[in-house]
């Protein structure tokens, strides 16, 4: 007889509640292995916690690591971040797609696996987690209207580059204008003949009590918007042009600031690329 798994109810629960392909959740985790522990870490999250702490849960249907070299690194600003200190931590980000309205539904399973994880010796700790945070998807712009994979796709698409954005409005009161003015005017005027082919737009979300240790609680909660820039080159190639400025216009909106601005390049999966070149 094997393990009982309460395989019974599966049919069950099945037949309950939302199951659209709408990204209404994203889990947007940035984390600095410790010096010396690039290697090991690198694979013990590939090859062990983005499967059995990630995409083996329910309702978690997409997902995707990115790398940041030394060189990506020294591009992110603003110098004094809110979010990394310094700014340059944090080399490594995963991404991941949950299901519209199954929120509680996978938060529950994850802090029981992730307690089960962590009590079986399969979770990694010679890291820090730099800005982790479940996040509720606000709104998405494309460049280029219809054309194209939409959101749903984002994770899955062969794209080249992501660029994360972290901007906190001046007050909570002030978030609804900032998003309504970076979804109506800024994010159309930075898309526009840029490599960016859509940016989607969350806000954070507190993460339960009886969460990890290891993790913090999120900040920002009621202040913060977080940006993905998917992109289709290499970051380093239109940094200059569409992205080293974005904290200029958000400045001059009197609406809110930029605490991170931070390119990353897809890992490739399987293999130890970019490892040798974080420091």
């Amino acid at each position: 007889m094997g393990e009982d798994t309460r395989s019974e109810v599966y049919a069950e629960l099945a037949a309950l509640g939302p199951y659209g392909t709408h990204p209404g959740h994203a889990l947007i985790t940035m984390v600095e292995p410790h010096p010396g522990h690039e290697y090991a870490y690198n694979r013990w999250y590939e090859d062990d916690h983005y499967y059995a702490g990630a995409m083996a849960m329910p309702w978690m249907y997409a997902g995707r690591r990115w790398a940041a070299t030394r060189d990506l690194q020294l591009l992110r600003y603003p110098e004094k971040s809110a979010v990394a200190q310094p700014v340059t931590a944090g080399c490594y980000l995963s991404t991941y797609w949950i299901t519209d309205g199954r929120y509680d539904d996978h938060m529950k399973w994850t802090v029981g696996i992730n307690k089960r994880l962590n009590r079986d010796g399969r979770v990694y700790q010679d890291r820090t987690h730099v800005f982790t945070a479940f996040q509720d998807h606000l709104a998405t712009v494309y460049r280029d209207g219809a054309a194209g994979p939409r959101d749903v796709h984002a994770l899955d698409h062969p794209y080249q580059g992501l660029v994360l954005e972290v901007i906190d409005a001046e007050g909570a009161e002030r978030r609804a204008e900032l998003l309504e003015w970076l979804r109506a005017r800024q994010l159309p005027r930075g898309l526009a003949g840029s490599a960016a082919a859509m940016v989607v737009v969350f806000r954070p979300t507190p993460l339960p009590g009886d969460r990890m240790s290891y993790v913090k609680q999120v900040e920002g909660v009621d202040t913060r918007l977080t940006l993905l820039w998917f992109l289709q080159a290499d970051p380093r190639e239109c940094w200059s042009e569409h992205f080293a400025h974005h904290a200029d216009a958000v400045t001059e909106s009197g609406l809110g600031r930029v605490e991170l601005v931070a390119p990353f390049i897809p890992t490739v999966p399987g293999t130890d690329t970019y490892v040798d070149q974080l420091r």
